[in-house]
């Protein structure tokens, strides 16, 4: 009784640092490219979230075997007190990722968890072949796919909206509206004189990189930055059911896997309680990896964030139809590294700081993995 309670509460504690770290990844297009507000994106991703859980009842048991250990590790060694090992090896792993503001892999963290606790309980069980091929292919190709496609769509994209008559609107770009004296310097920039001593504040005319970027005109009628909203919306929403869809059944294989207490038979209802603490650990702990996703990688305009999430949301689809343990991380930060590299806008401590992340992902899980199967054995 006592392992199993642990091994459900590992279970949901896993689940609710993925949604932690995960939930505001599809969303967090809108957030950077000013299209909505932090709240309401993350209202936003929750509802996207919640849908995608429910629906992988029906969607994703391929996902279900993958990460139950079928094919990486002989089933006949799997115990409670394994599966429990696993998924606080996991939850562990993207817990400290979250709190320093990383977003990470949980298919990388449960990766590695499954091979540490495996190494300890059974060396000879676990099939490397299978950790190739399955796993490790996937989890490489993917942030190099969404790199080249986001890149590749993005100036496709850009050159169909200037041979349609689609333009950027100039604009002009201040920090406070309130009246204040204006001084043109030597060099014709203008500075806003501040009464109350503030630092003055300048005014510039751009192609609104320091504002929100707008498109202006019409195609077939409709307004063209009306119609990349709502597809930036619905994009990111997209993106939200996709990562809920492949990631909610590999927590709760965890679970299944034990055919012990609530998870007998009743994958249906396990499902349900995986995906209500993957949208609780989103909606209380989303908002350091939401900075770092929407403002620290690269400036976004809607159009660039609507490609961004395009491509992730196709590769993750994609990937849960197939069974393919890809990582909805690796394809939206790999969406965005491909965006920053056409429009020239990245910032490269942050990227490095991701790498880095992502590299140790994997071998902490396994550390953590080995460690726990220890302590609870």
């Amino acid at each position: 009784m006592i392992i199993n309670a642990l091994l459900i509460g590992t279970v949901l504690l896993l689940a609710y640092t993925n949604g932690a770290n995960d939930n505001f990844k599809g969303v967090a297009t809108l957030y950077g490219s000013a299209s909505t507000t932090y709240r309401k994106a993350l209202i936003w991703a929750t509802l996207a979230t919640l849908a995608g859980g429910l629906l992988s009842i029906v969607l994703a048991h391929g996902l279900i075997e993958t990460f139950s250990g079928t094919g990486l590790v002989d089933t006949t060694a799997f115990t409670p007190d394994m599966l429990a090992a696993i998924s606080a090896a996991a939850a562990v792993t993207i817990f400290l990722a979250t709190n320093l503001g990383m977003p990470t892999s949980t298919t990388h963290a449960l990766t590695g968890a499954l091979v540490g606790v495996g190494l300890v309980a059974s060396p000879a069980g676990i099939h490397w072949d299978t950790l190739l091929t399955k796993f490790a292919q996937p989890l490489l190709l993917s942030p190099i796919l969404a790199i080249g496609a986001a890149a590749i769509i993005y100036l496709f994209l850009h050159q169909l909206r200037r041979t349609m008559g689609i333009r950027g609107q100039t604009c002009v770009c201040i920090g406070r509206e309130a009246p204040a004296p204006v001084t043109i310097m030597a060099d014709g920039t203008a500075l806003v004189s501040m009464s109350n001593g503030e630092t003055p504040m300048t005014v510039s005319i751009d192609e609104t990189n320091r504002c929100v970027e707008r498109y202006d005109g019409q195609y077939f009628g409709v307004n063209a930055q009306t119609a990349v909203d709502v597809a930036h919306w619905i994009s990111s929403g997209a993106v939200c059911f996709a990562r809920a869809v492949n990631d909610t059944p590999k927590i709760a294989a965890l679970l299944l896997a034990s055919g012990a207490g609530l998870a007998h038979g009743n994958t249906s209802s396990v499902l349900m309680l995986v995906t209500a603490a993957v949208v609780i650990g989103g909606l209380v702990q989303s908002r350091k990896v939401a900075e770092t996703m929407s403002l620290n990688i690269t400036q976004l305009n809607t159009g660039q964030g609507l490609t961004a999430n395009l491509v992730t949301a196709a590769l993750v689809l994609g990937a849960s139809h197939f069974g393919v343990p890809v990582s909805t991380t690796h394809v939206s930060c790999g969406s965005l590294f491909g965006i920053s590299a056409v429009n020239g806008r990245r910032n490269w401590s942050t990227i490095s700081g991701i790498l880095f992340t992502w590299v140790t992902t994997l071998p902490v899980g396994l550390a953590l993995g080995m460690l726990f199967y220890w302590m609870f054995k």
